[in-house]
């Protein structure tokens, strides 16, 4: 019988359950891997193309609720989406494998297993491993960066290039919607490191209380639901590079915390001494201007010189006039995959009007719309109204700079207007931090 070409890991602490599985499945597949220390999984996975996990949910005698399963199970897909996991736990605890199941699990089976069940929920998961490679295949082809023509766009992305090259920290400046989170994969996909990870931390949604544990890991018994070691996400990036977003939203006494690690090329687990060497790419990014932050004591000037080695601006889509209408179609083509439609076009006004509009969410409030657009249109041409695009539109005028400051007031100020002047949610609808906002405010005397 000739072997399924693939790669299978099973995870169990029980080297019976480890050693059984391996006899079973090594007669129809290629390559099994088995681990009997959940620690390792990450490092197996960096080494090798597993294509699926079978993971047992408990690790402890005593501790059957599944909590460490579905935390690996996280770990897993967060390193590794297209790796492919099955859940193995024993009868009784099937609430927890349906939660499994929702956080990105292909299927699970019962313990003690049936041989020949085993064997074809390792056949469907090998089969879904190799749909899942297919599709990222193709979208990685056909989701071929937009650049554009635009002169500001075309230097921001030569300098990516180049900058890629190197191991050079990277700081991305933007406003929101711009594309950052996508020119910080453009450079890591350009790079020597592009075969290991790219991890993404949003750092904005990190409160002040998990913010070191996430980043820098912890150590068992570091805190009351510290129940097993665990990688932080700088680990979890070794070798690879590591996308700090929002990086001006943390607050100073966690960018002391942040510059060491960065300066010392280490991190040290929550509840250990002894730090750990890291080989990490840094690229960061954010919608603040860190330079007025600095100067206002609000931001660290060495952190600031540390991930600023090299720094890209990518600009609004309202200076890049010339790609909206083309970014427009690339878009539609996209979600038109996506939703499996095609033959949908834009009416001519809606292209004039698209090439009119403000733009204050950019190329994402552009993707939004336009996929808004598509599900709502008839007659397969989307239309001004499908778009929802508000009546403000770019008057002709010979002095361009002034005419866009005008149409930036008079929006910052309908919208101050709109909320009674609460800064959070004008800000929010803007997309703008509070802290642009109250810059613009003070530019065009808006208090």
């Amino acid at each position: 019988m000739k072997k399924t070409s693939s790669q299978i890991l099973v995870i169990d602490d029980q080297e019976d359950i480890l050693f059984a599985s391996k006899m079973v499945l090594k007669k129809h597949f290629e390559t099994i891997f088995t681990l009997n220390d959940p620690k390792k999984v990450i490092h197996l996975l960096s080494e090798n193309e597993i294509d699926v996990v079978l993971l047992d949910m408990n690790y402890r005698i005593g501790f059957e609720e599944g909590r460490e399963g579905i935390y690996l199970l996280k770990e897993i897909k967060t390193f590794s989406p297209k790796t492919v996991v099955i859940l193995m736990t024993a009868f009784g605890k099937v609430e927890t494998a349906v939660e499994g199941l929702k956080l990105g699990a292909f299927d699970y089976i019962l313990k003690p297993w049936d041989n020949d069940k085993l064997v074809s929920i390792v056949k469907s998961a090998v089969d879904e491993s190799r749909k899942v490679k297919k599709k990222a295949s193709t979208e990685e082809k056909k989701n071929t960066v937009f650049i554009g023509n635009s002169p500001n766009i075309q230097k921001a992305y030569s300098l990516a290039e180049k900058v890629a090259r190197t191991d050079a920290n990277v700081l991305i400046l933007g406003e929101n919607g711009t594309g950052k989170f996508v020119l910080a994969q453009y450079i890591h996909q350009n790079s020597n490191r592009k075969e290991q990870p790219f991890i993404h931390v949003d750092l904005g949604s990190l409160n002040d209380n998990i913010f070191e544990s996430e980043l820098f890991g912890y150590a068992k018994g570091a805190f009351t639901d510290a129940k097993i070691d665990t990688p932080g996400r700088f680990e979890l990036a070794q070798n690879g590079t590591i996308f700090l977003d929002e990086i001006g939203n943390v607050p100073l006494h966690l960018q002391a915390k942040l510059l060491q690690v960065i300066q010392n090329k280490s991190v040290t687990r929550l509840g250990e001494a002894k730090p750990r060497q890291l080989n990490v790419r840094i690229i960061t990014a954010t919608n603040i201007d860190l330079k007025s932050e600095v100067h206002h004591k609000n931001f660290r000037e060495d952190l600031y010189y540390r991930i600023n080695t090299m720094e890209i601006v990518l600009p609004p889509l309202r200076e890049r006039k010339s790609d909206i209408i083309p970014l427009a179609q690339f878009l539609l083509e996209n979600i038109l995959e996506k939703y499996e439609r095609s033959e949908i076009v834009f009416e001519d006004k809606a292209l004039e009007q698209m090439q009119k509009h403000f733009w204050n969410g950019n190329i994402r409030e552009m993707e939004n719309r336009i996929e808004r657009a598509v599900i709502l249109c008839e007659n397969n041409v989307i239309t001004i109204s499908d778009l929802d695009l508000d009546t403000i539109s770019i008057a002709e005028e010979t002095n361009e700079d002034k005419q866009l400051m005008d149409i930036e007031k008079a929006t910052i100020e309908k919208v101050l207007q709109k909320y009674n002047y609460n800064i959070s949610k004008s800000a929010d609808e803007l997309g703008l931090s509070r802290a642009s906002l109250y810059r613009r405010m003070e530019k065009f005397e808006l208090k």
